[in-house]
């Protein structure tokens, strides 16, 4: 499953979005494509169900699609942005495992 790494803060913005990295101080702004797709992301949808949203959304062949949908998560991969849920960076409120702390 991806996940938005927890470093990261996201704002909306008229054209997309803008993203900050918290811990590496690096600021990235994303269009209205981009942002929607991070939004699928926290939604849990694959990469697939994202290239058929997309594809849907802008009225774009999904054979043009799917692998503009791979580049841009990789990107985001090579970023730091974007994780598998297994390397996710714990929150405060949770342990190394993904479980949660209580007081």
């Amino acid at each position: 499953m991806l996940t938005i790494s927890s470093t990261i803060r996201r704002t909306q913005t008229p054209d997309g979005g803008i993203l900050l990295d918290i811990e590496r101080g690096e600021m990235f702004s994303l269009n209205a494509i981009g942002s929607q797709i991070l939004d699928l992301i926290e939604a849990g949808c694959d990469e697939r169900r994202i290239a058929d949203e997309v594809s849907a959304t802008y009225g774009a062949e999904i054979e043009t699609v799917r692998p503009d949908i791979r580049d841009f998560l990789a990107a985001l991969g090579r970023q730091r942005i974007l994780l598998e849920s297994a390397q996710a960076v714990p929150s405060g409120n949770e342990a190394a495992d993904g479980s949660t702390r209580t007081a």
